[in-house]
């Protein structure tokens, strides 16, 4: 790599390339919260209104199946997960499938929190997958589709059961609406507003199959459960949840936000034009790691990498020479380097995966930006080459 790389003159036209909240959709202006229902209680009419039209939208583009409920509740993805954990875990052992940081949190929520003995926890080096081959139809299971900080996803269902006797539970936050979910083989599935359509933070979606108001229609948790986490009432399903009634208060702030993200979703084409803007973000960057002599995927398995959470390590030889503590503080360097020139912002690999960089490739990232972007990480880390060759 030359040290002496002249520096690129074009910028990306929007430099928002954080893993969430991510980047708002193309053309976005406040402008589009205009008939936000501000000030008003979130228990009006008009109000319920909105919450069900996020939730109708939301169960179109998806494409949900019938006889699923969809709802909005509290404290984004984290939230919608942890309730269906306290309140669906305990009939049967545990599969949790953890490859992630947030899938590894929710292997230890159910070991070291409820505390269910008969778990098993299927693991996988940061930038792989589990073996699925050992996962009993069985069990329940939990799981992420996609390894928001390790940069890994599946692309079949085809290892899951479809006579399964457990439920699956997953993690979808950095997948729905860039990613085609194998519905029939899911039984609870959850998403936040602030991944691929660039909602704002806070709320979560919470989506329910037959199978799983079933279970929590027969299944008492021999724990308590907070407020906030109570699907249920007297034995039944609180149908007003996913009617447009919620838990807890929301914003209608957001709520505005989130209906602008989905009518703009619609207006492009639904979902396969959102799976294919993010398609085409990873392929972009695909071609350029190709090309590099410096930069690689974390995901080991090319036909596994994620198209939303783009994760690259480090691999030019004076990187790999340094110690730990040199290597992080080199990627943190070159992460405030693309900062100080306003074309990166927030794109540093997550805390606890290798030093790295991590670009959200979502469907409001247009292709053009992670185009003008690639040429100034080659330039950064021509930078600290050549500083690390100085030193």
């Amino acid at each position: 790599m030359a040290t002496a790389m002249p520096q690129p003159t074009h910028r990306p036209a929007n430099p928002n390339f954080s893993s969430g909240p991510c980047a708002k959709r193309p053309g976005f202006s406040l402008d589009a919260l205009q008939a936000a229902l501000l000030g008003r209680s979130h228990r009006a009419e008009m109000s319920r209104a909105r919450i069900a039209e996020v939730i109708t939208r939301s169960r179109d583009i998806l494409g949900l199946p019938p006889g699923w409920r969809l709802g909005v509740v509290p404290a984004s993805d984290t939230g919608a997960v942890e309730m269906a954990l306290w309140s669906l875990l305990g009939p049967r052992p545990v599969d949790v499938l953890a490859f992630d940081t947030f899938s590894k949190t929710w292997a230890a929520d159910i070991t070291a929190e409820l505390c269910l003995p008969a778990t098993r926890v299927l693991g996988a080096a940061i930038g792989a997958l589990p073996d699925v081959a050992t996962v009993d139809p069985a069990h329940d299971l939990v799981m992420a589709w996609n390894g928001t900080t390790s940069g890994v996803r599946f692309t079949d269902a085809d290892w899951i059961a479809a006579d399964r006797a457990g439920l699956v539970i997953c993690d979808a936050t950095s997948a729905a609406f860039a990613m085609q979910l194998p519905w029939n083989k899911l039984d609870v599935v959850t998403w936040s507003w602030q991944k691929v359509l660039g909602g704002e933070a806070a709320h979560g979606m919470l989506a329910l199959s037959p199978r799983a108001v079933a279970r929590l229609e027969s299944h008492t948790p021999a724990w308590p459960l907070p407020k906030i986490f109570r699907l249920t009432s007297g034995g039944k399903l609180i149908e007003g949840i996913f009617r447009g009634d919620t838990i807890n208060t929301p914003s209608m702030l957001c709520v505005e936000d989130a209906l602008d993200g989905l009518r703009w979703a619609e207006r492009i084409g639904g979902l396969p034009a959102l799976i294919a803007r993010s398609e085409a973000n990873l392929a972009a960057v695909a071609d350029w790691v190709a090309r590099s002599d410096w930069a690689a995927f974390l995901a080991t398995d090319p036909a596994r990498r994620s198209c939303t959470a783009i994760c690259l390590r480090i691999v030019a030889p004076w990187f790999t020479a340094l110690d730990a503590a040199a290597q992080t503080a080199a990627a943190a360097e070159m992460v405030a380097l693309l900062q100080r020139h306003q074309v990166a912002f927030d794109i540093a690999s997550y805390r606890d995966a290798p030093p790295g960089l991590r670009i959200w490739g979502g469907a409001t990232v247009d292709t053009a930006d992670i185009e003008a972007l690639l040429p100034w990480l080659d330039w950064a880390a021509a930078q600290l080459q050549h500083a690390a060759i100085a030193a």
